[in-house]
């Protein structure tokens, strides 16, 4: 893994218009229904800000490439509800999700407005909560409003933590910024926590399911 990861750094030092671009593009494919929930664009973020402390990447570059794509991710979305109403979620692929569907309208009739803060912070729901927005008529300023602020929450906490985490590595423990050990180990450690939850929440979600289907009563 580590003869991976030191070339892959090295490339991002030497092309780091593309790591923003990647940024942005994670942001932004997060927050398209259905995509969003495969698409672990919070584990990019997480992953690449281990290379803010080194001077890779630049720390205003990449907060501002993940609110431009996730701006732009939820107001696509919010807009494509807003203009289809109730029809966009009886419409393919959507169809294919029904359960996080209702999740998220349930989640959106619970919270009302707020709804639209807190998801950005939950998977997968937060892939369905905008489009779910307009389509139950949240008026475009309201959406806003929320919407804005929450991504300026999330984006530096995706962000600071991997910024912190190897500024304290390199500080407290010794390692060097060109030694990369600090960066390996954050980057990871990132991807061993996402595919861990990854596969708890499949497995909640299948058992759910599962228990879900046996309730029913037969035909």
């Amino acid at each position: 893994m580590t003869s991976f990861l030191d070339p892959l750094i090295s490339f991002v030092s030497a092309h780091a218009w593309l790591a923003y671009l990647i940024l942005f593009l994670a942001a932004l494919l997060e927050a398209v229904p259905v995509v969003g929930s495969v698409i672990p664009g919070s584990t990019i973020i997480l992953a690449l800000s281990a290379l803010v402390p080194g001077g890779e990447l630049q720390l205003p570059w990449v907060l501002l490439a993940a609110a431009l794509g996730a701006v732009l991710g939820d107001g696509s979305a919010y807009w494509i509800g807003h203009r289809q109403q109730r029809e966009i979620l009886n419409t393919w692929p959507l169809t294919n999700y029904p359960r996080v569907v209702a999740e998220s309208e349930s989640f959106f009739n619970r919270f009302g407005t707020w709804a639209v803060f807190f998801a950005r912070f939950v998977p997968p729901i937060r892939a369905f909560v905008p489009v779910t927005a307009g389509a139950l008529g949240m008026a475009p300023a309201k959406f806003y409003a929320v919407n804005v602020p929450a991504i300026l929450l999330w984006a530096p906490a995706h962000v600071l933590p991997g910024v912190l985490a190897i500024s304290a590595l390199h500080e407290y423990a010794g390692l060097h910024h060109h030694g990369h050990v600090g960066k390996h180990i954050w980057i990871l450690t990132v991807v061993g926590v996402a595919i861990v939850v990854g596969l708890a929440i499949w497995t909640i979600r299948r058992r759910h399911g599962s228990a879900v289907a046996e309730a029913k009563p037969r035909a």
